[in-house]
């Protein structure tokens, strides 16, 4: 990172050092930290104003998808998922940053994680850098396995973690085998429970080649997909969590770190919170790659990514903001001033050998690393996609779609439904969006 010195880029950008920034961006603890250290760090260094509005997850995605749609320029950096970004990009509607990241050595993208650099390129260019990154995996009482004289496999299989699950439901009074998501939403059952189908075998859509409409079908009540909800669902109902309908990631972290669960299935950035130092399973857990069936990974991926609109006027100021926020820098500063475990974290190799951040992270540190490196957007299951994805698919219509199938599927661990009518009605909707979908596209080339 050169702070001060980027001025590649394009016609009408303003490279003042005196600028002002609109960025919006979701209301996460690591957005805090930034916007608290932006005045004195970055404004001080560089001259540059940021206004900030900063929103909850589902309000901020109402209003960038409004903002970008219409283009009108208010706001020029925006937090993005690997999910937005690919859409955004073919739409024309985030900025290229290849010019910057070329002029800016500093910056040091090849120390990005390759799979979140291929989650956020289209078309061999880059319109989005990590800011924090995520992938899943098994969180489980070590000490209530040994106690039981269960050994967790070095990388287990989902029918190896169900009979696990039956042999420490009850281990402790209260205590469930497992916590998986039930809550409905396409980001909350359906984060999870995608990546237990894609083990499985199954898939959203199916298409003739990877990345395109030919041949694109709906999969949705196919054998796969079912033997994968449905080993989901039982296993929930059978040795989950008191509640799992309801339960989404907050609910299952409680459920953990109250002692209530042996075993959780979810999102590699909950280890921070269960080995800090106020957490009564501090140093009780561990870490095991996210469970396969017949592929040989399974982790998702995902990452708080800063995009530039294309309609800004500010793209120079954008880059300088995005170089200082997503640099090796800034974890520094973060660390110094806030603590090290609160580092946003999930996209540098370098923080992985950061020791003043092991040493605070050292029990899941390594798992995670891995977990990121082995999750593959492009190839994440056994069938080509219509789109790269790996917990969705990567077509504007998937949250409609995850969503309302999320609703049956979370009826179907309530008892209130069968799995079968749940995917039934899916595959329904699934063909509909697929049409629609393929339409769009032919309307565009």
């Amino acid at each position: 990172m050169t702070l001060g010195a980027c001025t590649a880029g394009w016609a009408g950008g303003d490279a003042g050092a005196e600028g002002t920034l609109n960025v919006i961006m979701v209301n996460n603890p690591q957005m805090v930290d930034l916007q608290r250290l932006t005045a004195e760090h970055f404004t001080a260094e560089t001259g540059i104003s940021v206004n900030y509005t900063v929103l909850p997850e589902n309000d901020l995605r109402d209003l960038v998808s409004q903002e970008f749609t219409s283009q009108s320029g208010q706001y020029d950096v925006a937090t993005l998922s690997n999910f937005e970004i690919p859409i955004y990009a073919r739409a024309g509607w985030v900025a290229n940053l290849d010019d910057y990241i070329a002029a800016d050595p500093d910056f040091d993208q090849d120390d990005i994680l390759p799979s979140m650099v291929t989650s956020l390129t289209v078309d061999g260019s880059v319109y989005g850098e990590p800011f924090y990154g995520e992938s899943s995996f098994l969180m489980y009482r070590k000490d209530i396995l040994d106690r039981e004289g269960i050994t967790m496999p070095e990388q287990p299989t989902w029918q190896e973690v169900a009979d696990i699950a039956a042999e420490v439901d009850g281990a402790e009074p209260g205590m469930s085998g497992i916590c998986l998501r039930g809550q409905p939403g396409w980001g909350q059952i359906f984060a999870p429970l995608t990546t237990v189908v894609n083990t499985f075998g199954g898939t959203w859509f199916e298409s003739d080649e990877q990345n395109s409409t030919t041949g694109m079908t709906a999969r949705v009540n196919a054998p796969e997909f079912t033997e994968a909800v449905t080993f989901y669902v039982d296993l929930v109902r059978e040795h989950g969590q008191r509640g799992a309908p309801n339960s989404g990631f907050v609910e299952c972290l409680n459920n953990l770190t109250q002692g209530n669960s042996a075993m959780w299935y979810d999102a590699t950035s909950a280890a921070g919170s269960l080995e800090a130092d106020d957490s009564p399973v501090q140093g009780l857990l561990g870490y095991a790659p996210a469970p396969v069936v017949r592929t040989e990974s399974a982790g998702w991926l995902y990452a708080w990514s800063f995009a530039v609109q294309e309609a800004s006027e500010n793209k120079d100021d954008a880059w300088e903001f995005i170089s200082w926020a997503a640099s090796k820098e800034y974890e520094e500063l973060v660390g110094e001033e806030v603590g090290w475990a609160q580092v946003p974290s999930g996209k540098r190799a370098s923080t992985y050998e950061n020791p003043d951040y092991l040493e605070v992270a050292g029990a899941f540190a390594e798992p995670t690393r891995r977990a990121i490196e082995t999750a593959d957007p492009e190839n994440a299951g056994l069938q080509p996609r219509p789109a790269m994805g790996i917990q969705f698919i990567g077509i504007p219509e998937f949250p409609e779609l995850g969503t309302q199938v999320s609703q049956d599927v979370s009826a179907a661990i309530a008892g209130r439904m069968s799995v079968q009518d749940a995917l039934d009605q899916g595959q329904q909707l699934a063909e509909d969006i697929a049409e629609r979908y393929q339409a769009r596209e032919r309307r565009a080339q």
